[in-house]
């Protein structure tokens, strides 16, 4: 290649631009972030959808179990029985209507606190497994369908700099389905993953302690490298209209032709939200200050990922310029 068809080589993708982009489009549009404000006021405020009694119920009976299985199994289960108490005490079914790989994120769906300023939230407790699993579903389904309208709105803000209500409401019935669809490819791939894994991590840490590590090292690892190509997964879906597979595809395409820069951006998103938060989670949960870092949070998730569909598109316009160069190449040559 010579120097001149060097220099006519399209720009990559940058990381810089996008992320100032997409700030400046929230900015302008802020109201985009009442959605993940309203969703920490309600897990913050809301009714506490409660599994205590079940768990704890499981926890006698496994309790009872293991005496009856000898020593070494019932300290085994001693050791971890502290950890379910304190789970049992945590969990909120309310939760998962921050839904994933599409939903609208959360600061308070981490912590789940048990304090507001008002005091403390209505506990309620879930009488059966089934019905608990019924809430889940329909949580989970609700935050898919909230999360794609989130998710259509900061794309139309992020790319077209306003909304076409026309449009966004046409698309957001089919738009949801093809987001279910990617939620269920996500979890089948999850599972193909996990089972086999956590069967070898049983087996590994009954064989030794060290070896037991070593084993969620290696399937941290293996979920990352999976992950990875599929964390653009739903924008194809928002921003080219494509369906579930297709996007997919689309998203490998882009991570594999990408690589530094994405990883780079990526890891820039990151450790902003991340490093963010502990900003954000500074107030403590029964003080009115924790609204400051509701707020702040809605505002910063909202511009990444206003950022993510700017550089999305850009990752796709370079690809399809880079093949066009390509071609004219091999059509001179």
């Amino acid at each position: 290649m010579t120097m001149t068809d060097s220099q006519e080589l399209p720009a990559p993708p940058r990381l810089i631009p996008a992320l100032v982009a997409g700030f400046d489009a929230i900015a302008n549009h802020v109201l985009l972030i009442v959605f993940p404000f309203i969703l920490d006021l309600l897990i913050w405020f809301a009714p506490h959808l409660r599994l205590k009694n079940l768990i704890e119920t499981l926890i006698a009976e496994i309790t009872t179990l293991s005496i009856s299985n000898g020593a070494e199994i019932t300290n085994m289960f001693e050791a971890g029985k502290e950890v379910w108490s304190l789970m049992a005490e945590q969990i909120n079914l309310s939760v998962v209507l921050r839904s994933y790989p599409v939903g609208i994120p959360s600061l308070m769906a981490a912590s789940s606190p048990l304090e507001n300023p008002l005091g403390s939230p209505t506990m309620l407790e879930i009488p059966s497994i089934g019905i608990a699993f019924l809430i889940i579903l329909l949580l989970t389904g609700v935050g898919l369908v909230l999360g794609t309208l989130y998710y259509l709105l900061v794309s139309q803000i992020a790319l077209n700099g306003s909304f076409q209500w026309k449009q966004i409401f046409s698309e957001w019935p089919r738009t949801s389905l093809q987001v279910i669809l990617l939620a269920l490819l996500w979890v089948g791939l999850f599972m193909m993953v996990s089972v086999p894994a956590s069967c070898l991590m049983s087996v590994a840490t009954v064989a030794g302690l060290p070896l037991g590590q070593l084993s969620v090292l290696l399937y941290g690892g293996l979920l990352i490298w999976l992950i990875f190509p599929l964390l653009f997964s739903p924008h194809g879906i928002f921003t080219n209209q494509l369906k579930a597979f297709a996007s997919i595809r689309s998203s490998i395409r882009m991570t594999n032709t990408t690589l530094s820069t994405t990883v780079l951006f990526v890891g820039t998103v990151f450790i902003l939200s991340q490093g963010l938060d502990l900003l954000w989670q500074i107030p403590p949960a029964n003080s009115w200050l924790a609204l400051l870092g509701i707020a702040g949070h809605a505002f910063v998730v909202t511009s990444l990922l206003s950022a993510s569909f700017i550089y999305y598109q850009s990752a796709q316009n370079w690809i399809s310029r880079l093949e066009m160069k390509r071609q004219s190449t091999l059509n001179a040559s």
